[in-house]
């Protein structure tokens, strides 16, 4: 096809990276995911016939090695979807300084080496960046220190990208999504399942609604409908915009939380009760 392009998507196993490299692959694309475990990469290389090309991005040699691992099977590197993240919680006073050590390493640094290593190519493709935030990066909640600095600095980042090389034609834009159900957040919404005591029928299920049950959509988010923004994103399509901060968050940062009382009656955990609509 004539708008065929070759694009890098890291955490590229699983949730969103997974659904973009799918995506991208039914579209026509030339694929290379990264991620730090081999069988959810390699398993999707058997479905897709996305190259799958293991790696910690947040190691100088590692990140060059995925760059040079898509030039070697492709030739040149027309996308990067910087998509690998983790979380780890915590307030400024209590968090763990390693997990903020590892949360940074991962989702900032990481990112800085790959691009590092992908820019000169992406000059000469006039590429595109996409990566991957969260609402975190514009909204914060209690104990989240470490995941929503991380990710306020990936927006900048990336924005500094679309600043410093958007006059040679290189654009670099931002998702934001919400509450998605991805491995990472059925973890988090395990625990909190346990911690608001949601019954021995509630769960994964039960914990994502009464997350994201006063949102606009009133529902958590699938990894394809995050994957179609980026894939829009990359695309000649979105050939204007750059520096683009794009929120897919079901409305949670249009909606003002001073209303909420309006609407749910707030109660907070630990006393009387859940809160109730």
């Amino acid at each position: 096809m004539a708008d065929k392009r070759v694009v890098v998507v890291t955490g590229g196993g699983t949730g969103i990276g997974e659904a973009t490299a799918r995506l991208l692959r039914e579209g026509g694309h030339e694929v290379v995911v990264s991620g730090r475990r081999a069988e959810p990469l390699r398993r999707l290389e058997r479905e897709t016939g996305a190259l799958a090309h293991p790696s910690d991005v947040g190691d100088p040699a590692a990140a060059e090695g995925l760059v040079r691992a898509a030039l070697a099977a492709h030739g040149r590197i027309d996308g990067l979807v910087l998509n690998a993240g983790i979380g780890r919680g915590g307030a400024v006073g209590d968090m763990s300084l390693q997990d903020w050590d590892e949360v940074m390493r991962t989702n900032v640094t990481g990112p800085l080496l790959l691009l590092r290593a992908a820019i000169p190519h992406l000059l000469e493709s006039r590429g595109s960046v996409v990566a991957v935030a969260s609402v975190s990066a514009l909204r914060n909640g209690t104990g989240n220190a470490p995941y929503a600095t991380s990710k306020a600095a990936l927006l900048q980042l990336c924005r500094s990208v679309a600043v410093d090389y958007g006059p040679q034609g290189v654009r670099a834009n931002i998702v934001c999504p919400g509450w998605v159900r991805t491995e990472m957040a059925d973890r988090r919404m395990t625990r909190f399942a346990q911690e608001a005591d949601l019954g021995e029928d509630g769960g994964v299920d039960a914990a994502y609604a009464e997350a994201t049950r006063a949102l606009p959509l009133g529902r958590p988010g699938e990894p394809r409908e995050i994957a179609e923004v980026i894939g829009w994103l990359l695309s000649p399509a979105a050939s204007y915009v750059n520096g683009a901060v794009l929120t897919a968050d079901g409305g949670a940062t249009a909606l003002d939380p001073g209303t909420l009382g309006f609407d749910f009656r707030l109660t907070p955990r630990g006393q009387d009760s859940a809160p109730a609509r």
